[in-house]
């Protein structure tokens, strides 16, 4: 098995918004922005903030500009129509039509396709495949977003913003997870409402946020799972409480990131807009 770092895929700036999952207990509705507060936000030792908008993808130079001559930016909660401000990429948070926008190019954010077998670590210590040797030649420190047990494949987010990667796994802010499973059929009628419903585990009952049948064939089938829990082994655990356990798992979606067709074993860079949904995801 190969595993060098995959190249980017699909990392183009479109303009397409990904649906970001409500945050639980969030002060405000994912995505949107801080109200306005009085206050300077002008750094003087910071960049141009038309600058750094057009470095981030936002637009072109001239339509960043006219975008905080519109009223449209944020910086810190405050709106900036001044061309001349200059803010701090590393330190200030800056939104645009209330979508957050990450100017510190010092951070990464990827979508790994982890292939099966394949442990999730930086580095493991008794020497086995892990996602850490998939992008071993990148300079970042990056760290893994939650878990995929060995047998299990498909989304792992990466990255090296640590307060990002905190609150994607926070149960407060109920970050829904999409798995795809196959399991023995025939299914039950009433399956999914009794996985709605609620299922009692060792641990505490776990809820099912959404069951569908997918597609089935004699004596197997296809379903998918989304759910916000995070406990080891949840989608297997829950599956082989209701009689059904699973053959093979693969998680497809986290909050609005999509695996889409990035192939196993390698990772691709996310969007501006997908990341920004991410923060709108957690209430940032």
């Amino acid at each position: 098995m190969s595993r060098r770092g995959g190249r980017p895929q699909g990392g183009g700036r479109g303009r397409g918004r990904g649906a970001a999952a409500q945050p639980r207990g969030a002060a405000q509705p994912a995505g949107t922005p801080p109200s306005a507060e009085t206050g300077d936000v002008h750094d003087p030792d910071g960049v141009r903030l038309q600058k750094l908008l057009a470095g981030a993808g936002v637009g072109s130079r001239r339509a960043c500009e006219q975008l905080i001559a519109e009223g449209r930016v944020q910086v810190d909660g405050q709106v900036v129509t001044e061309l001349g401000t200059r803010v701090d990429s590393r330190r200030q948070v800056v939104h645009v039509d209330g979508e957050r926008v990450q100017l510190d190019e010092s951070r990464v954010y990827l979508a790994f396709n982890k292939p099966l077998g394949v442990v999730t670590t930086m580095n493991d210590e008794l020497g086995r495949p892990c996602v850490g040797d998939y992008v071993a030649e990148r300079p970042e420190r990056l760290f893994h977003v939650g878990r995929l047990d060995a047998d299990t494949e498909g989304l792992l987010l990466l990255t090296n913003d640590g307060d990002l990667a905190h609150r994607l796994q926070h149960p407060a802010f109920g970050v829904l997870k999409t798995y795809v499973a196959q399991v023995p059929a025939p299914l039950p009628k009433d399956l999914g409402r009794r996985l709605r419903a609620g299922i009692e585990l060792e641990d505490g009952p776990v809820v099912v946020d959404s069951f569908a049948v997918v597609a089935s064939s004699p004596g197997k089938a296809v379903v998918e799972i989304v759910l916000h829990e995070g406990r080891n082994h949840i989608v297997r655990r829950l599956m082989e409480e209701v009689g059904h356990p699973v053959i093979t798992l693969t998680r497809t979606q986290v909050g609005p990131i999509e695996l889409g067709q990035t192939r196993t074993g390698r990772w691709r860079n996310l969007t501006r807009q997908e990341i920004g949904a991410l923060y709108a995801a957690v209430g940032w």
